[in-house]
């Protein structure tokens, strides 16, 4: 990848494995909308750390809406820039599934989220689908996040955990989010009052990490990896859910034996995730 700024815009070229499409619409984020426009390119808005962005993609050219001190303060960091992926697919190609999984899944990058957004979102995400999370998710910054102003338009930051914190289930009804307004407001609770440090998670081992997350209500194995995972930087971590159980069965008979992907199982989940859904889409 080459790095170009220009006055309102940084120009990521060469971008090969860097596909937006793919990488927000893979289920680990769900704050990048995307954006009608020219059919030549595919561009999105979202906000993250309390920082909106337009991101669109054209060919192999990647544009992020700032000049370069937005790019280095949030971005390159965000995006995972400096990571090779590259390298990690051939890496994952152990066997002619995850062979193809990985070439099919291609331009994903794991989002380097903020720890307490990504937790709040997996509380969200159980028993639930993609769309419906979208909506829950954005319901919750529009009625507590400070508002964060783009383009004229005005987007909303996703809420701090003390924010969170001070609001009681009935706060919650309007996000429709039902048995699991209890456990945003533990979660939030814990982590506002100290008891749960996500920060000093990420510099913890992962299993540690994750039976740290587990000790909240509401958090069992699949929420803990994808926080792990998606807002920890724990990048051996390996959600499995209904689309992962299914493809594991049907190519591994149940289980895979996970050593086989370290120390990059958490990307090639993401790999076997997005090739078991759009393939399932494809062939109803």
């Amino acid at each position: 990848m080459e790095i170009i700024f220009h006055e309102t815009e940084t120009e990521i070229r060469h971008a090969a494995d860097f596909d937006l499409e793919k990488t927000f619409n893979c289920g680990q984020c769900f704050r990048w909308h995307r954006q009608e426009g020219d059919p030549s390119e595919d561009a999105f808005i979202g906000v993250a750390y309390g920082r909106a962005a337009r991101v669109r993609q054209t060919g192999e050219g990647i544009f992020i809406s700032g000049g370069r001190e937005d790019f280095e303060f949030l971005w390159r960091d965000y995006f995972d820039i400096e990571r090779d992926y590259d390298a990690i697919r051939k890496m994952l190609a152990v066997d002619p599934y995850m062979t193809r999984a990985a070439e099919y899944g291609a331009g994903i990058r794991i989002l380097r989220q903020e720890p307490w957004e990504a937790l709040c979102t997996f509380i969200v995400s159980q028993c639930n689908n993609i769309p419906r999370i979208t909506q829950i998710v954005e319901n919750l910054c529009h009625l507590f996040g400070e508002p964060v102003a783009f383009e004229r338009e005005t987007l909303y930051a996703f809420p701090a955990p003390e924010i969170v914190a001070s609001l009681s289930e009935e706060d919650l009804a309007p996000l429709r989010s039902g048995y699991r307004a209890r456990y945003i407001l533990g979660a939030a609770r814990a982590v506002a009052e100290g008891r749960l440090d996500l920060e000093a998670l990420k510099k913890a081992p992962e299993r540690k990490a994750i039976e740290a997350l587990k000790t909240l209500d509401g958090v069992g194995e699949k929420v803990a990896q994808c926080a792990a995972l998606f807002g920890l930087g724990k990048l051996n971590a390996f959600p499995v859910d209904t689309w992962m159980k299914k493809a594991l069965s049907a190519e591994y008979g149940g289980g895979v034996d996970l050593a086989r992907f370290a120390p990059y199982a958490g990307i090639a989940q993401q790999y076997i995730f997005h090739y078991a859904r759009s393939s399932a889409r494809s062939s109803s």
